[in-house]
């Protein structure tokens, strides 16, 4: 066995057809609930709002919330503004409890269960017109996700995805958060495999840490959702136990995608059914 190849462990579930089925309405169902709210975000939007509007949109079509009562979170939704990484609590201080103003940029982040299975995916949005800085590092986070994206076919590598997007997120000059990962998903919201956003980092020990290199099987379901940085990706969590902040206060964005290897390469369970992948959108 080489060094950059391994096994998939036994402990990552092979979905067959009726997952593949059940993960594509759940996914669609979640992609619609962002499409909804593509017209509520802008200057002077409430969050708290945005998330009631998700919770019925959820209940009206026969789903429940993944994260309501989920290790204590009230919420159908997690909204990270500017400088939050993810986790955002919806109406929350300090960083939720205003109206959203002009040149926000914001992550929403949703999981619906729909018939027992996990819908899981996030978007950035605009409040107004971002700044340039803002612009581009949507824009660049967007090309990590489906940098990752591409590398997912049977034999590849889970140290393919995030290599792929650590070199896209460094082409430009941005850098990948490193505490937080993408994770398998299907009847539960939380499964093996971690899906990290790098192939190797050097942590502050100058201790050398690289992604998994466990080869990518039919059937497998999991998350993709590379956090990137308009500085350091340093982060602190906030006293509320949730919000995840950059530590030097710089934008940072966030896509998510469901996916799934097939017998020849890639499903995504959670695009737009609508086409609103990525804004600006003309909702």
């Amino acid at each position: 066995m080489d060094t950059l190849t391994a096994r998939a462990p036994d402990s990552i579930i092979r979905h067959d057809a009726e997952g593949f089925e059940g993960m594509r309405k759940a996914g669609q169902l979640a992609a619609s609930c962002l499409d909804m709210l593509v017209a509520e975000v802008k200057p002077g939007a409430d969050s708290a709002r945005l998330d009631d509007l998700a919770y019925q949109f959820i209940r009206d079509h026969g789903a429940v919330s993944a994260t309501v009562g989920y290790r204590g979170f009230g919420h159908a939704l997690c909204i990270s503004p500017n400088h939050v990484i993810c986790h955002g609590i919806p109406g929350g201080k300090p960083v939720n409890a205003k109206p959203m103003r002009d040149g926000d940029i914001l992550n929403i982040d949703i999981t619906v269960v729909l018939d027992g299975w996990h819908g899981d995916t996030s978007r950035m949005y605009w409040a107004g017109e971002p700044k340039v800085l803002a612009r581009r590092l949507t824009d660049v986070t967007y090309e990590c996700l489906w940098a990752g994206i591409d590398q997912v076919k049977p034999g590849n590598t889970l140290y393919d995805i995030g290599k792929a997007i650590q070199d896209r997120a460094e082409a430009d000059g941005f850098t990948t958060v490193h505490d937080f990962c993408g994770h398998g998903l299907g009847k539960r919201f939380h499964q093996a495999p971690n899906v990290v956003h790098y192939g190797e980092i050097r942590d502050l020990a100058g201790r050398v840490h690289r992604a998994p290199a466990t080869v990518l099987e039919p059937g497998m379901f999991f998350t993709i959702e590379p956090m990137i940085c308009a500085g350091k990706p340093d982060m602190r969590v906030l006293k509320d136990g949730w919000t995840a902040v950059t530590r030097d206060r710089s934008l940072t964005a966030q896509f998510e995608h469901a996916v799934a290897v097939t017998e020849d390469g890639v499903e995504v369970f959670t695009r737009s059914p609508v086409g609103y992948d990525r804004p600006p959108y003309a909702g």
